[in-house]
């Protein structure tokens, strides 16, 4: 039996459900020996976004230099590779696009009025408006410079993603391209950090149930069930923008371009939806998924083994919605005005962002956390939506294995494979 890597979906759930018990009941004036538990609820949820924030840039930029130098160094990649990137590159801007629609229709953040946003304390109004003027009026050229840092290390420090990003993607394809001795060294030393700082991220996770359970009840403890309409529209948002996505946007792709019965792959693929529904991670789901691709759906070995373990790293399209959708949320309650621009750099931010987010249950977090900081917004606002955050963690990551297959079926028809999706009956895999 393996030991498990994070914490238990149901703990998570249980700590949710105390919390969400124990929060109204303290309130902010209870206290123990002179410490009211609010203040500790506080500390503790502090902490605990501290901990996921102290993974993110090298987390992020040892996943990227290493996901792209790997990709680059590989002789058969050519078109095949290049045709896939599309594939997923398109398909994650079509999922991105859709939540942004969604949570600008529905607004569910707005929902947060009067005694709900009595969680936001003036000190933390002070410094998201002091944050927010630092970054000053977003305008196109702005964003434009913001992609290309004049100095690195100072991109690295201040945790600038958009600029951290682009040098990760310029650094790992420039190392694919040197063939020597150095190359392999400098490899070998961001996979080690790659592979320390998914550690990290593990352990941190299985103190989730913890941190879940004080901001919960932090957020409770001040406003008691007043949040419950706004995070059910914000549930209600997400699903709504992964149902369109999985059940009408990938359909229409796998119907104009490979010319197959949508429902066919469906059914293919529901070994491997039961697992990520259940495992909430993309890289346990791997195995199963690589058997439905090649042995339900009828892709090559040659395609499959190329796009389905590549699509775990570049290609979580649920994962960037709902990215997205959580930092706009997270803007709404706050009442920061978010112009046009500034939520395209959302939208690039998240495509770009989901390539970094470790295959892990929980791991869009950390890319949330990244998109809310470039846009000037506290790390803090993650606690906002943390209380549905599992649930939705089990339904993004069943659609991101369904873009992957998706990807699979659409690359292999236009490699000209004629066998897709006819088989009508499937061995059982689980």
């Amino acid at each position: 039996m393996t030991k498990r890597r994070t914490a238990a979906p149901w703990s998570v759930i249980i700590a949710i459900i105390l919390a969400m018990i124990l929060g109204p009941i303290v309130g902010v004036e209870k206290n123990i020996f002179g410490t009211t538990f609010y203040s500790l609820f506080d500390l503790i949820g502090t902490l605990f976004i501290n901990a996921l924030t102290l993974v993110v840039v090298p987390l992020v930029s040892s996943s990227i230099i290493t996901g792209i130098a790997r990709i680059g160094n590989e002789t058969s990649f050519g078109r095949l590779g290049l045709k896939t990137i599309g594939f997923y590159f398109g398909t994650t801007l079509i999922a991105v696009i859709i939540g942004v629609v969604f949570v600008n229709v529905i607004q569910p953040g707005h929902y947060f009025t009067g005694a709900d946003t009595a969680m936001i304390t003036g000190h933390e109004m002070s410094e998201i408006n002091t944050t927010m003027q630092e970054h000053g009026d977003f305008s196109f050229f702005q964003f434009i410079l913001s992609i290309v840092p004049s100095n690195v290390l100072e991109a690295f420090s201040k945790g600038e993603m958009l600029g951290l990003i682009f040098f990760s993607l310029l650094f790992g394809y420039a190392l694919s391209k040197i063939q020597n001795e150095s190359s392999e060294t400098v490899l070998s030393f961001f996979k080690g950090i790659f592979q320390a700082m998914i550690k990290i991220a593990q352990i941190i996770l299985k103190l989730l149930p913890i941190g879940v359970f004080c901001l919960v009840a932090k957020s409770f403890a001040k406003t008691g069930f007043g949040t419950i309409k706004p995070l059910f529209l914000f549930s209600l948002t997400v699903t709504l923008g992964l149902a369109v996505f999985m059940f009408i946007a990938l359909p229409i792709l796998l119907k104009l371009v490979a010319n197959v019965k949508p429902y066919r792959h469906f059914k293919a693929m529901m070994p491997a939806l039961v697992t990520a529904f259940s495992t909430s991670s993309s890289s346990a789901s791997i195995p199963i998924t690589l058997e439905c691709v090649e042995k339900r759906a009828g892709v090559s070995n040659k395609i499959a083994s190329l796009v389905v373990p590549l699509g775990t790293t570049i290609n979580l399209s649920g994962s960037g919605l709902y990215e997205c959708v959580a930092a706009l949320f997270v803007a709404q309650a706050y009442g920061i005005d978010m112009p046009i621009m500034k939520q395209f750099a959302v939208i690039l931010l998240a495509l770009f962002a989901s390539m970094g987010v470790a295959g892990i249950p929980a791991g869009s977090l950390v890319a949330t956390i990244i998109i809310m900081k470039a846009i000037g917004l506290p790390a803090e606002g993650i606690g906002l939506f943390l209380a549905v955050d599992r649930i939705m963690d089990m339904l993004r990551t069943t659609v991101n294995i369904f873009s992957d297959s998706t990807c699979a079926v659409l690359v292999a028809s236009t490699e000209g494979e004629k066998n897709l999706l006819t088989k009508t009956e499937f061995p059982d895999l689980i």
